[in-house]
């Protein structure tokens, strides 16, 4: 994306991540004008959308996206056994839950696990599996000062309008010595570089800023986290095969989500099948952690 002539977007909103108001227009996209930050690099849309365009999530959870595949809980159990280390009260927090795998995983590792939803449907969802859960933002929820050990946020910073104040209050409820971990998609990654614009997590009004590195560190300091590790891991084979193809999906961004999700979980599930295939992965995410192109960050913030 780099190639693009940088011009003044007049009224953009500032860069969510370096609050710069020096953007690069990169194009449009779903009605929306993209463009990113000549600072930091984090690709956003210039403008939020109006409350009838926002992404309805209590339409967006069904029976469909409320399940995932086997081997993913696998995975989970991995991610949740990391966490062991920062367990003292043994209280977890999810936020933005979706169909509470995540959840189901910390109840099985012996956490007291809570979570935040704005979607209705899947609030409901995960309350039928005996989960105490919030229904709203996290902001709503008041939830005591320094009352979690670990709170977990995966694919949720790039929906937000504005998402400083969100990891502000991560922060706070949070003890002192306890843990963010989160994961959100790579404005800077491989896909973001090749794929561009067509690249569907570039997908106003489901996605409202895609992240560089620089970026989401820098959010992460104001918000008070003190020691932070960023990766880069992951690329998505189907969208680069597609792109070189010349059939990159059209449909809308949410059915170009859906595509990469699936992909992804297709590819995953075939890389988890045995040992010789996880330290592929294993090797191939290292490599792209270090030429920081991978088109995912996971993000260890300790406060």
């Amino acid at each position: 994306m780099d190639d693009v002539e940088s011009k003044s977007a007049a009224g953009a909103r500032p860069c969510p991540a370096c609050e710069s108001d020096v953007p690069v227009h990169r194009g449009l996209k779903s009605g929306f004008n993209v463009i990113s930050c000549s600072r930091c690099r984090t690709l956003y849309t210039s403008h939020l959308p109006e409350a009838a365009a926002a992404e309805d999530y209590d339409s967006y959870y069904c029976d469909q996206n409320l399940s995932v595949p086997a081997f993913i809980n696998e995975r989970l159990d991995q991610i949740i056994a990391q966490l062991a280390p920062y367990r003292q009260n043994g209280r977890l927090l999810d936020v933005g839950f979706g169909a509470g795998t995540l959840l189901e995983a910390a109840r099985r590792a012996g956490w007291e696990a809570r979570g935040i939803e704005v979607s209705q449907s899947a609030c409901e969802h995960v309350r039928g599996a005996g989960f105490d859960v919030f229904c709203g933002t996290l902001a709503e929820a008041q939830y005591p000062d320094a009352y979690f050990d670990v709170v977990t946020a995966s694919e949720v910073l790039e929906h937000v309008p504005d998402p400083q104040p969100v990891l502000n209050e991560i922060a706070r409820v949070l003890r002192p010595g306890g843990l963010l971990w989160a994961t959100t998609p790579h404005g800077r990654g491989m896909s973001a570089h090749l794929l561009k614009l067509n690249w569907s997590a570039v997908s106003p009004p489901e996605h409202l800023q895609l992240f560089s590195v620089g970026g989401i560190r820098k959010m992460l300091a104001r918000a008070g986290f003190r020691r932070v590790r960023v990766a880069t891991e992951g690329v998505n084979p189907y969208e680069l095969l597609q792109a070189w193809r010349g059939t990159t999906p059209q449909g809308a961004g949410g059915e170009q989500s859906n595509a990469r999700v699936e992909s992804s979980y297709q590819l995953n599930e075939a890389l988890m099948a045995s040992p010789s295939r996880r330290l592929l992965k294993s090797v191939l995410n290292n490599l792209l952690n270090l030429g920081r192109i991978g088109d995912s960050l996971k993000i260890w913030a300790e406060k």
